[in-house]
């Protein structure tokens, strides 16, 4: 067996060897720094691609939503509409009849209404409100100032929003 000698020879020529394999020459160092940009340049092409991709699905998206927002609505206005052409293709006519079918229909639109959060604005007798209200006229009333007297059309709101005012004629002061 033979024994390991350390002496300040072999340190010093194991020092040269190990800082000679850890040190790349310039070249290779060049090269690695050239491969780690290419690589990085692909990085940022690929994560600029994929912002692209969404920003353009996102877009689709956001198209399809406008364009068939109202389809739900549209399915449950054709139910109505169908009632209509059925009174109006009723052979028999009497006003009893055409009456019945005018109320059932009225019902199935309100049905779609509150089914679409639409909800009916009917101001009689409540104090005007400019927000929900359109006044045409004040009128001499034993009502109180700028209390609703009448309503000429009723309005409506889409979940709290006015879609329509309510036309009004109000209370003037005396």
């Amino acid at each position: 067996m033979q024994e390991d000698q350390t002496t300040p020879e072999n340190i010093a020529e194991t020092e040269v060897q190990t800082t000679t394999e850890q040190a790349p020459n310039p070249e290779e160092k060049i090269a690695a720094l050239e491969k780690a940009l290419e690589e990085a340049k692909a990085q940022v092409l690929y994560v600029k691609a994929e912002g692209e991709n969404i920003r353009r699905r996102a877009s689709d998206d956001i198209d399809k939503a406008r364009k068939f927002a109202l389809e739900k609505f549209s399915s449950e206005l054709l139910a109505v509409k169908d009632s209509l052409d059925a009174a109006l293709a009723i052979d028999n006519t009497d006003v009893t009849s055409y009456k019945n079918g005018v109320d059932l229909t009225a019902k199935q639109l309100l049905s779609v209404f509150e089914k679409f959060n639409i909800a009916e604005i009917n101001p009689a007798n409540e104090k005007f409100d400019p927000n929900k209200h359109q006044a045409i006229s004040a009128v001499d009333s034993d009502l109180e100032p700028n209390t609703v007297v009448s309503v000429l059309q009723k309005g409506y709101t889409l979940n709290e929003r006015v879609l329509r005012p309510a036309l009004v004629m109000v209370a003037k002061a005396k």
